[in-house]
């Protein structure tokens, strides 16, 4: 589907899917970077490069360390790359939250201070994760199906 701009020229049109994916990558991006900065991301200074023992809270909640702040860059990234393309948007978005799915499963399974909790997540993250899985999935689905015409 193409429409016309002010100067007569087809203008590209987003598919809902790919404007999705854009988005959720660009949250995945701006949390990513919040988490490196302090006030933004209470006891800045205890963070740590990984493990459990990181106190850093994301908004005073959400349990952060230099590594999960780079995952969530790199995933954040990936959904940029993936975004180009219909089908690539769609991937990111239902298999990211399938991934999410398996870190909020892991994170009721690893106790939090495991040193398996290499990340690291608290309770908060664990149900964050859970809305996310759920959410990317739906999103995925939804903003990808075909309409009969």
């Amino acid at each position: 589907m193409a429409t016309h701009s002010a100067a007569g020229a087809p203008a590209a049109v987003r598919s809902p899917v790919r404007t999705t994916a854009l988005t959720v990558s660009v949250v995945f991006l701006l949390v990513g970077l919040a988490g490196f900065i302090p006030g933004i991301t209470t006891n800045y200074g205890e963070m740590t490069f990984a493990g459990h023992h990181s106190d850093a809270l994301l908004l005073g909640v959400f349990q952060v360390s230099v590594l999960h702040n780079i995952v969530h860059l790199l995933f954040g990234v990936a959904g940029l790359a993936l975004a180009r393309t219909a089908s690539g948007a769609r991937a990111f978005l239902i298999g990211g939250g399938a991934v999410y799915l398996v870190l909020w499963l892991y994170g009721l399974v690893v106790g939090q201070n495991s040193s398996a909790n290499f990340v690291p997540m608290n309770n908060a993250d664990d149900w964050l994760h859970l809305i996310l899985g759920l959410g990317m999935i739906a999103l995925g689905f939804l903003t990808s199906r075909r309409v009969a015409r």
